[in-house]
């Protein structure tokens, strides 16, 4: 087991949390990390969740340590470890002696035997459904496990179990730690030179989402990204290496120049260009949430997920554009629908209330 711990901290009281999901994910469950180190100041908390995550949890003040979780059957999002590996990872997480094991991962029909197998002294997180009232072998789990909700935000979500468990709240700000470093390493990017007056806002525009399902077409980003750059802003095209087709995509679209970022940033030069930037326009996907944690305008198109669930709670600062049908939330890789029209749900948010929403939003950003 790779695990990491932060300089100095020498805490009695340990206690492991499982969050290991993407972004946003994370993102999301930072105000309950929050209230979990506000409950317990002198506890030493340690994150496990996916290996990309390591970094965003050493710059959390809400999180001491991080362990990396290998790939668990029935969780998607990394290929299922060889049984070894898994055996190795859980003698290792019992040899920790935690006192306290959370699940902050979802429901708990694939996790809740996982952080049980940790073999803390108690066991807390969320369960599917209502404990039995009157069965007197789960009276006490009952104190500990709250019901996960079906509505409501996943912030609100995940806050559910810190105030099951009388942990104090310290707001619903998400957290995305930036350095100068990073800020430095971002205006290098986009701007050689010391930066001087008069350089043009900053608008970000990302195609990119983690399944195509959820992409809105490259052409209406481009036709949205024309209308900032006629409005005076520098458009930065941002994306992973593998999302470089889409970013090229929208500037092979666009009637105006924008510089195509795509494989050149890490996650915290992107996360600095965010917070440098007017407007970020996007997907409902991990961008977003670096947005409304740094309180960068947004203009979101959310196709196919539950915009109720991950949407920015600020709707004046982020706006979220959805088309709504009987088929959402869906977690389909590629939609199944081949029309007409194809992807409806992506093709239903039309271009000209995204590009007046955008330009409006942006304007306000430069303006103050």
């Amino acid at each position: 087991m790779n695990g990491t711990s932060k300089t100095g901290q020498q805490r009695g009281f340990r206690v492991a949390v499982l969050r290991a999901l993407m972004l946003g994910d994370l993102l999301c469950a930072t105000p309950a990390l929050r209230a979990l180190r506000q409950g317990l100041p002198q506890a030493q908390i340690t994150l496990v969740g996916l290996p990309w995550a390591g970094e965003l949890a050493a710059r959390l003040s809400s999180v001491d340590r991080f362990v990396a979780l290998p790939g668990w059957p029935g969780l998607p999002e990394q290929p299922v470890a060889e049984p070894g590996e898994r055996r190795r990872f859980i003698a290792a997480m019992r040899a920790c002696r935690f006192d306290w094991a959370l699940q902050m991962h979802g429901s708990g029909d694939v996790v809740n035997p996982l952080v049980a197998a940790f073999g803390a002294r108690r066991t807390a997180g969320f369960v599917p459904h209502p404990l039995p009232p009157d069965d007197a072998s789960t009276a006490a789990l009952a104190a500990d496990f709250a019901v996960w909700p079906d509505s409501g935000t996943e912030v609100e979500r995940l806050l559910l179990l810190t105030d099951h468990l009388r942990l104090p709240r310290r707001g619903l700000g998400l957290e995305f730690p930036l350095t100068e470093d990073d800020r430095s390493a971002a205006r290098a990017l986009w701007q050689p030179g010391p930066q001087t007056p008069g350089v043009p806002p900053l608008a970000l525009v990302h195609p990119g989402s983690q399944l195509p399902s959820r992409r809105w077409p490259p052409a209406r980003f481009a036709a949205v990204a024309d209308a900032l750059a006629d409005a005076g802003h520098t458009v930065l095209l941002t994306g992973s290496a593998a999302e470089a087709a889409l970013t090229q995509a929208v500037a092979a679209a666009m009637r105006q120049p924008a510089l195509d970022l795509a494989g050149r940033t890490t996650l915290w030069t992107l996360g600095a260009l965010v917070e440098r930037a007017a407007l970020v326009l996007c997907n409902d996907t991990g961008i977003s949430h670096i947005a409304a944690a740094l309180g960068t305008r947004s203009v979101v198109v959310s196709s196919g997920g539950d915009a109720e669930r991950w949407a920015p709670a600020d709707a004046q600062r982020h706006r979220v554009f959805r088309h709504d049908l009987p088929c959402r939330p869906c977690a389909h890789a590629l939609c199944p629908i081949k029309g007409p029209p194809a992807h409806p749900c992506a093709v239903g948010v039309k271009v000209a209330p995204v590009r007046r929403a955008a330009v409006r939003h942006a304007a306000r950003a430069s303006h103050g």
